[in-house]
């Protein structure tokens, strides 16, 4: 099966970022993909967190989920809709939130955030501080599903978000049964991007055996933000199959399961496990 992982620049316009998502899915359909992942917040990263409340849908409507489940239709792709806000009881909170539609535009999956990102630093440019909570809800389960390619068996893909990289603990959990393939839709920042992101995805990859994709967020942003992209793929034993660094863009790379299937022989860490 050929996944593609996508890579944008967001912008505050999310007529514009939804253009631009789906000219992307485009492109990577015209590559033979047959999953297409986009990158957490693809269609819109405002100024300030609560900007993305008046954005935020009903599960099942609105025109972000309608042009997602059409393009997947169009396309007769798996799409991974990257993350998008979708509405809670509460008016001043949403959910970040990944939907998944088979090629025929369905809805088959929804993952909710788990681990939201907090941050908080003093230093000499004064006190810096940063809690997607305040305007996020999230999630409380792990996610996964079967995936069908056109051809031979299906494939199990587990669901995460961005910050959930940092929590091997839910990946263990996406284990149960194995997972062929993890993504992470992401939005890394620059400075943790060049510290961490490359070396956890990996290590994700080598310790669940699997495939794992990453679109990203990638570039400098219209509200000033500075995205450290590296979409990248990779495979079971660590290697890297592809990567857009920065700017707009699509990683393609093939899934084979029996590399999934020759490296769990080869070196049976997941039946070692004893926790």
């Amino acid at each position: 099966m050929r996944i593609a992982a996508v890579q944008m620049v967001s912008s505050t316009d999310p007529a514009h970022n939804l253009a631009r998502a789906l000219d992307l899915i485009a492109q990577a359909a015209r590559q033979g993909a047959e999953l297409v992942g986009l990158p957490e917040n693809f269609a819109f990263m405002g100024r300030a967190d609560h900007d993305k409340l008046p954005l935020a849908e009903a599960e099942g409507e609105g025109p972000l989920q309608q042009a997602l489940a059409g393009a997947a239709r169009e396309h007769g792709v798996w799409l991974l809709g990257g993350s998008l806000p979708l509405r809670t009881d509460d008016p001043q909170r949403v959910t970040n939130t990944s939907l998944v539609f088979d090629p025929q535009g369905r809805q088959c999956a929804r993952y909710d955030k788990i681990h939201l990102f907090r941050y908080e630093e003093h230093g000499p440019d004064g006190h810096k501080f940063y809690d997607e909570g305040v305007v996020l809800r999230a999630g409380e389960r792990p996610v996964a599903l079967d995936v069908q390619p056109r051809q031979g068996a299906p494939l199990r893909l587990g669901l995460s978000i961005c910050y959930d990289l940092r929590f091997p603990e839910l990946y263990r959990a996406l284990m149960r049964p194995a997972c062929d393939l993890i993504a992470v839709p992401s939005a890394f920042t620059h400075t943790t991007g060049q510290a961490h992101w490359e070396v956890l995805l990996r290590a994700r990859a080598i310790e669940n055996q699997c495939y794992v994709m990453a679109p990203a967020q990638g570039g400098r942003h219209e509200n000033g933000r500075r995205t450290f992209g590296h979409t990248i793929l990779i495979d079971p034993w660590g290697e890297v199959l592809a990567r857009v660094e920065e700017g707009e863009g699509v990683a393609v790379a093939e899934i084979d399961r029996g590399l999934i299937d020759q490296v769990r022989h080869r070196l049976p860490a997941l039946a070692h496990r004893r926790l």
